[in-house]
């Protein structure tokens, strides 16, 4: 594993899962550097995060003012770690519902590609223990990505491994979506460009807290998915 590895972590009233997922990660990925992105916590999530930074000198932070959304903290972490010359990262939930310990074998495959992303569909029961709203809107959007964009990825989660030497931040960042459906948008535009790997995972659900994904995200995301299946079958620029 590269020493240049960053693993961003988006925050958002996390709390109770900030410590939790640190004691994961420095079980099993200790050369990790850690960067929180928090969108102004205010159930103390800043203060555990900076006590982490006093006791961790592999753990940093950016505070924004406000909700600016999980995909705008994704590419702002991306930014990030050209800029600081990472060649490596990895994008995870705070949730407790991505486990630290695929990231080894996410570095095995990236060897042979450009991105690794997780998949929830590989596997039987993967979404095991997740209530049944959450399981019926993520194989939805699964199956109409699938079938209306011809692809087969798991594009909609945010667990993946990027190999910054090989892709262009252009081409990460032609997702212009700042909420959810950046991760699926981005899938479906770097696929056309680089290779991508699936590793098959199962998936935790999240035992304290709360989503904070909201109906209106949803909705935004199907009509965008609309918008861009149109384009697609237009062949019009994205």
């Amino acid at each position: 594993m590269s020493e240049k590895f960053l693993l961003v972590i988006p925050t958002l009233n996390e709390f109770e899962n900030i410590p939790k997922i640190y004691k994961k990660i420095k079980k099993t990925n200790k050369s990790a550097n850690i960067l929180f992105i928090d969108d102004n916590s205010i159930d103390g999530s800043r203060n555990i995060i900076l006590d982490l930074c006093k006791k961790d000198k592999k753990v940093g932070y950016i505070f924004r003012h406000k909700k600016l959304g999980i995909g705008s903290a994704h590419k702002l972490g991306i930014k990030f770690a050209k800029q600081k010359n990472y060649r490596f990262i990895c994008t995870m939930d705070c949730d407790g519902s991505h486990d630290p310990i695929y990231i080894s074998s996410m570095f095995k495959l990236i060897k042979s590609s450009e991105i690794v992303i997780t998949n929830r569909f590989m596997i039987k029961n993967a979404l095991s223990g997740w209530e049944i709203k959450r399981i019926i809107i993520t194989k939805l959007r699964y199956y109409l990505i699938r079938v209306l964009l011809n692809s087969k990825l798991d594009g909609s989660g945010g667990f993946r491994l990027y190999d910054l030497k090989k892709i262009r931040l252009n081409d990460i960042f032609a997702a212009k979506d700042s909420n959810y459906s950046f991760f699926w948008v981005s899938i479906f535009l770097l696929e056309k460009k680089y290779n991508i790997t699936e590793i098959p995972i199962k998936l935790q659900a999240r035992s304290i807290g709360s989503s904070k994904m909201e109906f209106k995200d949803i909705t935004d995301g199907f009509f965008l998915l609309l918008k861009v299946f149109i384009k697609y079958r237009l062949k019009i620029s994205l």
